[in-house]
């Protein structure tokens, strides 16, 4: 039987674990090691380039303390994550970790307001 290559579920799904371990600050190598796979293995999953099967993705999950679900919608579909590529980089998670310090909702507005703008004027 031929084994189905991977599509736009498992890309989803791959962003979704790469998201999750930016998060939790882990390491393509330390989830690896905990997986006792390498961290190329760990790459090829987050970019969609190979499958997750099941006892996979619960390994997955454990490791970066989630449920299995959180991969998925309530329809059993991968969730789309476009809204959240932005956290894909360090400088992003940095701004937003700074933007939830801020303990002044006035503040937290003016500075959307200034983001916004700033935004609107290097299109």
């Amino acid at each position: 039987m031929k084994q189905r290559s991977a599509g736009k579920p498992d890309i989803e799904m791959g962003k979704r674990i790469r998201l999750r371990r930016v998060e939790q600050k882990i390491s393509q190598a330390d989830l690896g090691e905990q997986l006792g796979v390498s961290f190329q293995q760990v790459q090829k999953y987050e970019k969609g380039v190979n499958r997750v099967g099941a006892a996979r993705l619960q390994q997955i999950a454990t490791a970066l303390d989630v449920p299995v679900t959180f991969f998925y919608d309530g329809d059993g579909k991968t969730r789309e994550v476009e809204s959240l590529l932005f956290l894909d980089s360090a400088f992003s998670l940095r701004l937003l970790r700074a933007y939830s310090r801020i303990k002044s909702q006035t503040v937290q507005r003016q500075m959307v307001v200034l983001m916004e703008a700033i935004a609107d004027e290097d299109k």
